[in-house]
């Protein structure tokens, strides 16, 4: 009997991770809300490596379209190596670490701090020194992920951005959004994309692209491309993809194309038919298109909540391409989980 890995046991806990975050969290998340309201934050930005900066990627969309505000990614090692004072006053400052106790992570929340920024946290381990630095503390709630690949501590990483926004912006439909999205992550749980996914597991690299929203997703699924089956995977926009990247697709580098449901729509439709033309395999969400690999998706999903459960139905087949490629998904060589840099 083959055993499911424990990646994708815990990335099938999702759902049940983002009830607890609704249930502990609403309240800090209102409140946080209440607080951004009154400050009015002329900019954001954000600092976390790895996934979790995939998931501040998902942020930064999140914040620009539906609040106006720029975001920006700062590098730790602005701080940690070159030792720059930071001046963020009337910025808001959003770190995100499953472990929050990496030490470069540590030295920038510090220099924000003392930069004049209202700083604020999305961290899973209570009791790591992030959590107790920053002026304004959120826990993730994924509970315990033993597997080094993140699953569902990316996720809840987020979901997280997409409370604050939500009650930030005080938006009824999105606060109506956050209710139901365990019921949605579920959906997405029970899709099969392996049949697509199965077409990576002779491939020499990949592309994944994805656009606004959807950025996230596709730079984390190439992470995870890396990570656990050893596939060299670069994401792109649809937008960037088109010029001189697009030389390499063929049959044995296939493309991941992923969508969603508002204006990045069109033209991702578009890249995606010109790859098609081209004769390269093409995956996709866009199922409706001629020629691609379909990847099912959850019917009538909200836009904001799309990168979640496309992500979470790649991690429930991705783990299936390590092991056909002989590999251990949960095992990745040379990596650990908790990565501490300066």
């Amino acid at each position: 009997m083959t055993l499911t890995p424990l990646m994708a046991r815990e990335a099938a806990e999702t759902p049940d991770a983002i009830r607890r975050q609704i249930d502990r969290c609403t309240p800090l998340f209102q409140d946080l809300g209440d607080r951004l309201r009154r400050l009015a934050p002329r900019f954001v930005v954000t600092g976390a490596r790895g996934s979790s900066d995939h998931a501040a990627t998902y942020g930064k969309y999140l914040i620009e379209t539906r609040l106006g505000l720029p975001v920006a990614s700062i590098g730790p090692s602005v701080v940690s190596l070159y030792q720059t004072p930071l001046q963020l006053k009337d910025s808001l400052y959003v770190t995100v670490s499953q472990s929050g106790r990496s030490p470069d992570l540590l030295r920038l929340t510090e220099a924000a701090k003392a930069g004049g920024a209202l700083t604020v946290a999305f961290v899973n381990d209570e009791t790591s020194p992030l959590f107790q630095l920053v002026d304004v503390a959120i826990p993730l709630c994924a509970g315990p992920e033993k597997s080094v690949a993140a699953t569902k501590s990316y996720l809840t990483s987020l979901f997280a951005f997409l409370q604050m926004v939500a009650y930030w912006k005080a938006d009824p439909l999105l606060v109506s959004t956050l209710a139901q999205a365990p019921e949605w992550m579920e959906r997405a749980v029970a899709l099969d994309w392996y049949p697509g996914l199965s077409h990576l597991t002779a491939a020499r690299g990949l592309y994944i692209i994805g656009r606004g929203l959807g950025a996230a997703a596709a730079q984390e699924m190439a992470l995870k491309c890396k990570e656990t089956s050893r596939l060299q995977a670069d994401a792109f926009s649809a937008a960037e993809v088109i010029h001189g990247p697009l030389a390499l697709v063929g049959p044995d580098f296939p493309v991941l194309a992923l969508t969603q449901d508002d204006v990045t729509l069109p033209p991702t439709i578009a890249a995606i038919r010109r790859m098609v033309a081209m004769g390269g395999t093409v995956l996709s969400t866009a199922t409706d298109v001629p020629g691609v690999v379909p990847l099912p998706t959850v019917p009538g999903v909200p836009v904001e909540l799309a990168p979640l459960a496309a992500t979470l139905s790649f991690y429930m087949g991705i783990h299936r391409v390590a092991t056909d490629r002989g590999l251990n998904p949960d095992v990745p060589p040379n990596l650990a989980k908790v990565t501490e840099t300066v």
